[in-house]
């Protein structure tokens, strides 16, 4: 081993190659988000990609199903009880108020979500590992289509309901229009 370039140097990364290094993750067309796409496009699924009209912008829009898929890593959503997982050693107050940060904001983007009507299902990046991927996409098309269930049967309800209002202020109208004949309103 060489005296004039210790080998702690090689695993202390300076501040400005961090920087950079950090710079070019990725949040669009993952490697994760890409193993989910395509095995749901495989089973005949159609979504479209990290719509702006919806809270958070999800990374899977299943507007048929009315769900919304995020694709998680370990580590930036911090995955509980999760291998990959682990607290950083170098500025740990900074990524632990990040990740904090991260975990407020995807509760309040599912509430919204949940609010407007929408399903949510959250994969994480562990869940997509060679030995339990399809265990993890079938989960998820199962959460899919009982979504839709789910969806058809409140928009059947609100029909109903709409339909049943209709009848009331049908009979309304003609009650009053009854009084009105009679002169018993003036």
């Amino acid at each position: 081993m060489n005296q004039d370039f210790p080998f702690e140097q090689v695993l202390t990364m300076v501040s400005p190659s961090r920087s950079i290094n950090m710079s070019h993750i990725r949040g669009k067309n993952t490697t994760p988000e890409l193993k989910v796409r395509k095995a749901l496009h495989r089973r005949g699924f159609r979504y479209s990609l990290n719509s702006k009209r919806l809270p958070g912008s999800p990374d899977l829009v299943l507007a048929k199903y009315r769900t919304c898929i995020f694709v998680n890593g370990c580590f930036w959503h911090g995955h509980d009880g999760c291998r990959a997982y682990t607290h950083p050693k170098t500025n740990p107050e900074f990524w632990e108020a990040k990740v904090r940060r991260n975990k407020q904001r995807d509760e309040l983007t599912n509430a919204k979500l949940e609010a407007l009507g929408w399903y949510t299902i959250t994969v994480w990046e562990c869940e997509l590992r060679r030995a339990v991927i399809e265990e993890t996409i079938d989960r998820i098309v199962a959460m899919v289509l009982s979504n839709r269930e789910a969806w058809l049967e409140y928009k059947a309800k609100a029909a109903e309901d709409r339909r049943i209002d209709a009848i009331r202020r049908k009979a309304d109208r003609a009650y009053f229009k009854n009084l009105k004949k009679n002169n018993c309103i003036y």
